[in-house]
């Protein structure tokens, strides 16, 4: 049985991250051109999930478990275990939680393009209000014309801004088997071009 809730825009996560996040030793800003679709802040944030959700009043907190998806317009986010916070200015946040061996992902239209942006990390936080995703733990993100990718990037802690069209790397803690070094890695592709008549 799926379950499906629809609520409204979310709001800003705490300044937790930004605290852990200070001991990371490497910091590279990209500015890719990345707007997601305008119009996505306008929806409502759809949930759905296999298992039921359970609900904290008292801190305005709901779970979701069993293959979670949240949709927003074109913004889809896919993880085994979300919870979805109501701040007091009636904004929300989600946090989602990929499965061992499965990470969460992201999904999101750019504006006018056929382009995507699509990433995978071991928890998401996701800000409505400020249009901002954060990929935390072996992060990943790309940027897709069509079905290739034309621009990715991999850290420890990615932010991805749609308002502000910016992407933030941070490496340090965990290397992995591809990146013993745990360092931040990107890999830009130059912007396409007209054909030259000739």
């Amino acid at each position: 049985m799926t379950n499906t809730t629809a609520v409204p825009r979310p709001a800003p996560s705490g300044s937790a991250l930004r605290r852990a996040v200070a001991g990371l030793s490497v910091a590279l800003v990209l500015t890719l051109p990345a707007h997601a679709e305008r119009g996505d802040r306008l929806q409502k944030i759809n949930i759905a999930a296999d298992q039921s959700g359970q609900i904290d009043l008292q801190k305005q907190i709901v779970v979701y478990t069993g293959n979670v998806v949240i949709s927003r317009g074109t913004m889809v986010i896919r993880a085994a275990r979300v919870e979805v916070r109501q701040l007091p200015s009636g904004y929300y946040t989600a946090v989602a939680f990929g499965a061992s061996n499965k990470p969460a992902t992201f999904r999101q239209k750019r504006d006018g393009v056929d382009e995507h942006i699509e990433g995978e990390a071991e928890r998401l936080e996701y800000d409505g209000r400020a249009d901002v995703v954060k990929f935390i733990n072996g992060a990943e993100v790309r940027r897709l014309r069509g079905a290739t990718t034309a621009d990715q990037i991999a850290g420890n802690l990615i932010t991805y801004d749609a308002t502000t069209e910016k992407m933030t790397v941070s490496g340090g803690a965990r290397p992995t088997a591809a990146n013993p070094g745990g360092r931040v890695t990107a890999v830009l592709s130059p912007r396409e071009s007209p054909s030259c008549p000739g």
